[in-house]
């Protein structure tokens, strides 16, 4: 479920609802095909479903006497992030991020990435109105495990990561997650400004150019608002987060990179596994090295202690790999978001090939 938006006010009345499981079934069912099947669509839907069922108004939320004064404060920055972001940045005015829904799980989805054994290219899955892109979700975790295990039967390296929310790209109006509500109040601001930057500009079967021009708008955006609220001390914390980031990012392609070129000389499989450790290997150890000067962070010690492979390196060049040029992009526009979004409008209407040459003249980076 989802598609791309231009900016305008959508409802879901209780009436309409109701309507949704027959609406669903009948817009999915018939066009299952060889990218997906009908257990796998029929998930999608009763998540969906799942979800619409637990979500409130915010307002309703705050003012319930069950609601703790935890997350009524969390709730009222939410309402104060969501409307900074369509005044301030552009962002769209729709019912998106107006309502709560405990999940009463700690992830929204799981997303399961699959790359060959010997290639740092993901492996696409392609859906009705997203197009393909370089993952397959989840609503249950144990869905996404048995998939990823059946790929990893088949050979594939593969991985499998909760995700705190996900954007339905303005088909429908999504929630504030209980997945995510305790984060600090400018996490939350990141993960709603990147959400709702997908209902700006969204490219079908481009993953690497939707999440780079995201990351770009959740960071300026965030920066925007810790500076509208001279919050010094959280400015200063989140800049030393976007590096850490960076430089875990850097970290991350520089070993991919190697493990493309290895995969490109002819070796037998054999000696090919050997080398693909031993990079593997060294990229921990220079990971270890990195930390050191990060303070006492250790928040990818968790992602190093899966014993990282060709898909896991992916999750990390998805997101990150066009970072630059976007970044590049904003500050030849001077910061201006309205300008910013319509080059990023012209870019997405481009031929993939011409986007990809464009960005690359801007920041260049190598193409895979």
């Amino acid at each position: 479920m989802s598609g791309r938006i231009t900016n305008h006010k959508s409802r879901i009345t209780q009436s309409q609802r109701g309507r949704w499981p027959r609406l669903l079934a009948a817009a999915l069912l018939p066009f299952v095909s060889g990218c997906a099947n009908v257990g796998y669509y029929w998930q999608s839907v009763s998540g969906q479903l799942d979800i619409w069922r637990r979500e409130r108004p915010v307002e309703e939320v705050m003012g319930d006497a069950a609601t703790s004064e935890a997350l009524r404060q969390k709730l009222a920055a939410v309402t104060r992030i969501r409307e900074f972001a369509s005044r301030e940045l552009g962002l769209p005015d729709n019912r998106s991020y107006r309502s709560y829904a405990n999940l009463e799980r700690p992830f929204a989805v799981w997303n399961v990435f699959a790359a060959p054994e010997f290639s740092v290219q993901p492996v696409q899955s392609c859906f009705l109105f997203a197009g393909c892109v370089l993952y397959r979700g989840y609503f249950a975790k144990d869905g996404a495990e048995r998939f990823a295990a059946g790929l990893a039967e088949q050979g594939y390296d593969v991985y499998v990561g909760g995700v705190p929310a996900y954007s339905t790209l303005g088909w429908f109006a999504d929630p504030v997650f209980s997945t995510f509500i305790h984060y600090p109040e400018a996490e939350i601001a990141r993960l709603l400004f990147h959400e709702l930057a997908h209902q700006v500009v969204y490219v079908k079967d481009d993953t690497v150019f939707n999440e780079s021009f995201a990351v770009v708008v959740e960071q300026e955006g965030v920066r925007r608002w810790l500076a509208r609220a001279g919050d010094t001390e959280g400015r200063e914390a989140f800049e030393r987060n976007r590096r850490i980031r960076a430089e875990f990012s850097r970290l991350i392609e520089k070993h991919r990179e190697r493990l493309d070129a290895l995969y490109r000389t002819p070796q037998a499989p054999a000696a090919m596994r050997d080398r693909k450790r031993a990079i593997l290997g060294e990229l921990e150890a220079e990971y270890r090295a990195l930390k050191t000067g990060w303070g006492g962070f250790a928040g990818y010690d968790p992602w190093f202690a899966r014993e990282p492979n060709n898909a896991q390196l992916a999750t990390v060049a998805i997101y990150t790999q066009r970072v630059p040029a976007f970044e590049a992009l904003l500050q030849r526009e001077d910061g201006d978001l309205a300008r910013f979004y319509g080059v990023v409008r012209q870019l997405a209407a481009l031929p993939r090939e011409q986007r990809g040459a464009q960005l690359a003249a801007l920041s260049p980076i190598r193409d895979k």
